[in-house]
């Protein structure tokens, strides 16, 4: 199975950036799409980016749109999320996941890294 590690969550002021890594092993993971999701305090989990590893095709979700890239490193077996421009409602802990390529749902989560984005 793959294993993800989540990192780089901190605290920061509005209008700061920061940058989140997963770092992927134990599986091949180029047959997988890695996501970015968030929870927020009280509120459900939502999808913020995902990128296949191959293709290096993106998505984003609206709420970050223009002001965040998803972005891997192949040779480190790791994706990153570059948010800018960070505001109060970007706070939560962020996972990374991975879906199988074909499949709808995300098979495989870390453990989360906070960020915390102070007004």
């Amino acid at each position: 199975q793959v294993q993800l590690v989540e990192s780089g969550g901190r605290l920061v002021q509005t209008g700061g950036s920061l940058r989140l890594s997963c770092v992927a092993s134990g599986g091949t993971v180029s047959d997988y799409s890695i996501g970015w999701f968030r929870q927020a305090p009280g509120k459900e989990r939502e999808f913020v980016a995902t990128i296949t590893w191959t293709g290096g095709l993106t998505h984003y979700a609206d709420s970050v749109k223009g002001r965040s890239t998803i972005s891997k490193d192949q040779a480190k077996n790791t994706v990153y999320l570059q948010m800018n421009s960070l505001k109060p409602s970007d706070t939560a802990i962020y996972y990374c996941a991975a879906a199988k390529l074909g499949a709808n749902n995300y098979d495989y989560w870390g453990q989360g890294t906070q960020v915390t984005v102070s007004s």
